[in-house]
């Protein structure tokens, strides 16, 4: 059973990309460097490269291999960054979430990762979800803690970082919960 194509948490709308959101993805986050600096994906140098992403997003989410979402601020449909979950084998997902700057430090991260949870583990077939950071990103680590996910160790040399200008894989920290896990104080 797929996710929906629509969440809301409190403060946030969780929603599958449209077409339409490649001018505020490009400018919001995927063009900047800080914001993509250690991310898995490489840096968005025009808005044609988002829109190659956009028809990523429409195919994968037709063919149910991936579900990424946008996260948009219910209070003034601000963009604020963007999520997902990917499904890797019919028990595991993976998740991860990005944030442009001026959204950082407002627990968005953590309200939009906590829906990841709660969509993943509403998939009957679903048992883990996990995510990587990498190992210099301690805000990251907080958020996958507060959300319940346990550090299970360091991959060494496992994830090609593109913005870092190296193609040298890093070291990540690997990051799951399962469906059994409660959610710690």
């Amino acid at each position: 059973m797929p996710p929906p194509r629509e969440h809301t948490t409190e403060r946030l709308l969780l929603r599958a990309p449209r077409e339409d959101d490649a001018e505020a993805i490009f400018s919001r986050y995927a063009s900047d460097p800080e914001v993509t600096r250690l991310l898995g994906w490489p840096r968005h140098r025009s808005v044609d490269d988002t829109r190659v992403f956009l028809a990523f997003a429409d195919r994968h989410w037709q063919d149910g291999t991936d579900y990424p979402y946008l996260i948009v601020s219910r209070a003034d449909g601000v963009l604020l960054g963007g999520t997902g979950l990917t499904p890797d084998e019919p028990h595991l997902a993976m998740t991860g979430y990005v944030l442009a700057r001026d959204a950082w430090g407002r627990g968005y991260a953590t309200e939009a990762a906590r829906a990841m949870v709660d969509l993943a583990f509403a998939m009957p077939e679903l048992w883990r979800l996990y995510a990587y950071s990498h190992v210099s990103h301690a805000a990251s680590e907080r958020v996958l803690a507060k959300i319940g996910m346990t550090r299970e160790g360091t991959l060494r040399r496992h994830t090609v970082f593109p913005n870092l200008g190296t193609s040298e894989p890093q070291d990540v920290a690997m990051w799951a919960r399962v469906r059994r896990d409660k959610l710690r104080p």
